[in-house]
This record gives C-alpha cells, sequence and structure tokens, in this order.
C-alpha cells in the first residue's frame, strides 16, 4: 500500500542502520529512528583495504539475516512468506567523489554523491515504494517470472496522485473532477472510475477485473475484492 517502510543501511565497516516511515516523507512521514530490526546478523567481506590509498581495492561484498519476527511491524505477520507472495523492495549504493589530502581519504568538497540503484525512480529520493521493484518468494528452482497484475490500476491511481499533488500546489486546494487534472487512460480493463472529495482530502478509485482499487491525498493504496 506504499506505507509502513522499512530503511536499512550498512557500509563496509559493517556499522548498520535501521529506520521505519510510517509513510514516505513526501507525504508527511515522521521517521522512527528507534525501530531495530532484532536479531540481526550482518558480516563484510572487504577485497582490499579500508581508506588506504596506498593500494587498488576490489570492492566489497555483505551477507544480512533479518529473522522474518522483526519485520512484523512491516508485514503484521511474524513468520516467513508464503509461496508466491510479493514484496516491493529496492537496493541502493551512494557514491562519494573522494581525493587523498596529506595521506587521508577524504570528501570532495562542495561535489553530489552519486547514487546506484535496482530500480530507477526517476527521481533522486529512495522513499518511492511505487516505484521499486517486486520480489518473489518461491521454493521453485530455474527462472521465474515476476507478474503485477495489478500494475494497470496502481498505475493509473498514481498519475491522479501526482496530478493532484501538482494541482494542489498551484491551486491551494485539491481537483474535484478529472477533466480538471487532464488525466485520462486507455486501460480498457478500468471501470467504474470515481474522484470524490473527502474530509481529509480525497480519494480515487477504479475497478480493475473484480478488485476495487482506491489511492488517497497521502498516496496509500488500497484495495477490496478478489
Amino acid at each position: 500500500d506504499t506505507h509502513e517502510l522499512g530503511e536499512f543501511e550498512m557500509k563496509a565497516l559493517n556499522t548498520t542502520w535501521d529506520l521505519f516511515l510510517p509513510k514516505p516523507f513526501k507525504d508527511g512521514g515522521k521517521p522512527d529512528n528507534g525501530w531495530e530490526i532484532t536479531g540481526l546478523k550482518s558480516a563484510v567481506q572487504v577485497q582490499g583495504t579500508l581508506n588506504d590509498p596506498s593500494d587498488k581495492d576490489q570492492g566489497w561484498s555483505v551477507e544480512i539475516a533479518m529473522p522474518w519476527k522483526s519485520l512484523e511491524r512491516l508485514r503484521h505477520v511474524q513468520t516467513a512468506p508464503t509461496e508466491g507472495e510479493q514484496w516491493r523492495i529496492n537496493f541502493s549504493r551512494v557514491e562519494w567523489q573522494i581525493e587523498v589530502v596529506d595521506g587521508e581519504v577524504v570528501k570532495k568538497p562542495k561535489t553530489p554523491e552519486f547514487n546506484w540503484v535496482w530500480s530507477p525512480q526517476g527521481v533522486i529520493d529512495m522513499h518511492r515504494p511505487e516505484m521499486w521493484g517486486l520480489l518473489l518468494f518461491t521454493k521453485g528452482e530455474g527462472e521465474v517470472g515476476v507478474n503485477d497484475p495489478s500494475r494497470p490500476a496502481r498505475q493509473f491511481l498514481q498519475e491522479v496522485y501526482y496530478a493532484q499533488r501538482d494541482w494542489n500546489k498551484a491551486h491551494g486546494k485539491w481537483a474535484k473532477s478529472l477533466q480538471e487534472l487532464g488525466v485520462t487512460t486507455d486501460e480498457k480493463n478500468l471501470s467504474d472510475i470515481e474522484l470524490r472529495a473527502t474530509d481529509e482530502g480525497y480519494e480515487c478509485s477504479a475497478t480493475l477485473k473484480k478488485q476495487r482499487w482506491s489511492i488517497k491525498q497521502d498516496g496509500k493504496f488500497s484495495m477490496s475484492g478478489n
């Protein structure tokens, strides 16, 4: 539903940091730095040396184990994923420009970082879960395709969501119709499209086959039906 995000970071020193977000920063989410992945195990292997400019390093790799129970706040269950379960997930590596000063490796001042990601988001913001890739859990062997049958509904509703953000920024209120937003869709499988005002803001809904998908002003998705 794009809310209740977990973030985990680590570096080559095997220093770790975790964070819980009730919703993305762009939607007013306030981070909970007190969240801990209890029982976390991590290890690092460095192919070279750390902060030693006298040699040439090859890289570094990590191995991480997280107990399913520790992720309960994200999934609301303590058990392992079921066969075929899918998660939204992304991976990122931040690279800084460096230089050697007096024999020490330091960041170059006034230079931006480079962000390498597994699933591109189109903006420098890792907290866009609607743009993350899909992780499929299966006991099957060999190559397995990952399918997102909800994609037509999600893509359309996300378009409405971002159009509403722009409209609100320009007019100080939410649009009352898709015509005002200039949002249309050629997706033949979508039906019963509705945009309505709510006490909090708005809700836009569309039916995809037997499922009713909705999005609100805070970007949260919901689904009813089979």
